[in-house]
Parts: structure tokens; sequence; C-alpha cells
């Protein structure tokens, strides 16, 4: 029996190479989980690449090519996929992140990047990368912005976000440039498309003192989560780690400020940096 043909890279890649691991998996006769044992990943794990919530990486396609026999299908047509346009311990975040129907996110140092305006994105980057050139600021400044198109769905994905209010405090760029933001973010609020809220500093301590945390649900995929620090990330499936950020998020809820008083801080905020009040 002949193999699976490459790929067609005008369709939609990802899901189509899921989809293939679908049917060789089932021509074999193993479950999910029988295929994941020898990768030492979870049979959930091996349900989200086959419906193209997680990218296939190229150690497991080499050897899903050797336990599935397919000639070097998956190794093939994962090289062929691997280039992205976001950082590497980010990547796999982002096309997971297109797929969600859900995204909850507790932003402790800066507003989300789904949320950010052009001139915060430019000055975000400017600050990570001092000594980049204009082209290759621009370059990711766009690439941010088009992650943001997923908003333009009037509905999905449902995008619930809890700001510290450090981010809200720390000038980036400038006042214009931070009122302009916290604005965009109020506007969205304001058309239903995203809940917002802060988290004030009199919460005191609180369950995610350890930096950054994002939950991500999917209509027919098992949930992820993603935490990251400085050029690293890591996307997480382990049901009981999942779980317990889940319950992160929400003891973050009970401490936040609700939506209304929220937005108000946001707009009051804004308009101190407007009139040069704002003081870091």
């Amino acid at each position: 029996m002949s193999g699976p043909k490459d790929l067609d890279p005008s369709s939609s890649p990802r899901a189509l190479l899921g989809a293939e691991l679908r049917h060789a998996r089932e021509r074999k006769g193993l479950s999910q989980a029988e295929l994941g044992e020898p990768l030492f990943v979870s049979g959930s794990f091996i349900g989200q690449l086959e419906t193209g919530t997680r990218r296939m990486q190229l150690e497991y396609a080499v050897q899903i090519d050797g336990i599935l026999g397919t000639g070097g299908f998956f190794t093939r047509n994962c090289q062929a996929l691997a280039k992205s346009k976001y950082p590497d311990h980010f990547a796999e975040a982002a096309e997971a992140e297109a797929a969600a129907t859900g995204i909850r996110e507790y932003a402790p140092t800066l507003i989300p990047g789904l949320l950010q305006t052009r001139a915060y994105a430019a000055a975000v980057f400017r600050a990570y990368k001092p000594t980049a050139l204009e082209a290759e600021i621009d370059e990711l400044v766009a690439a941010r912005l088009e992650r943001a198109n997923l908003l333009r769905d009037p509905t999905t994905p449902l995008l619930w976000v809890i700001l510290d209010e450090a981010v809200l405090r720390r000038t980036v760029g400038s006042g214009a440039v931070m009122a302009q933001a916290l604005r965009h973010v109020v506007r969205l609020a304001g058309r239903r498309r995203i809940i917002a809220q802060v988290l004030p500093f009199g919460a005191g301590a609180h369950s995610s003192m350890t930096g950054a945390l994002k939950l991500m649900e999917f209509r027919d995929a098992p949930p992820l989560s993603f935490v990251e620090g400085p050029d690293m990330g890591k996307l997480l499936d382990d049901p009981a780690t999942v779980a317990r950020h889940s319950l992160t998020f929400s003891l973050l809820l009970a401490t936040a400020l609700a939506p209304q008083d929220s937005l108000a801080l946001l707009e009051s905020v804004a308009q101190d940096y407007e009139h040069g009040e704002q003081r870091p």
C-alpha cells in the first residue's frame, strides 16, 4: 500500500497533518494512548496533534514515522511546516491560541499581546531588542498585530484577561502611548468583545505571584495552559497541571475588581496619563 502524499501547503497544513496522523494511527490499530506511550506523551497530546491544536515537533515526527511505518511522511511535512513568524518558544502557543474557543489570561507586567496597540507593541519590542533595526521591530509588531485579528470575530474566542495593577502603572513608551493602550482595552470591553478585570495592589499576595498564566479551551481537544519567562515558554497539557492553573485563575478572579470597577480604573489611569499626572 502506498503511503500518503505530501500535504498541499495551500490548505490548512497543521489540520491536514493531524488528520493524516489519525488515519495512520487507526490503520495501525493503535489508540491515542498506545501511540503516545513510546513517545512518552499522553493520549490527549496525540489527540491535540490530530485535531491540529498542537504543532508536531520534528523529534515526534521522526518517531511517529518509525512506529506507524509512514515512510518519512511526517518528518518531511513537519520540516516543511516548521517555519513560523513567532519566536520558537511561543510559536506553538500562538497556533493553539488561534484555534481556541476560550482564552483566560493573567498578565502581571504588560498588556497581553492580543490587546496591544501598535505603539505599545513597538515600545515593548524596542525594550526587548534595544539594538535591533527598525525593520526588525516593524516585522515583530506586524506579527503581533496580526495575532489580534482573531478578535475580529464577534464572539470567538471568549477572551477574559486579568491585568495586574502594575500593568497600568508602568509607563511603556510614553504617557500618550499608555493612554491609547488602556483605552483600547476599555473599548474592546465596552463592545462586549472581551472581559477585562484589574487585580489591584490592595489585593496583596495572590495565587499567581510567580508570573503570567494563559489557559486555552478548544471545541474538540482538551484544554492547555501556557507559562513563560524570558525567551522561554511551555505549553502544558497534563490534566492535573491544567486544573491547578484553572484554580489559580479562579482565585485571581475572586480578588480582582469587578469588571465595571476595572474599566473605571483603566479610564481613570488613562486620563492621568493624558494630563501628565500618572507617576510610575
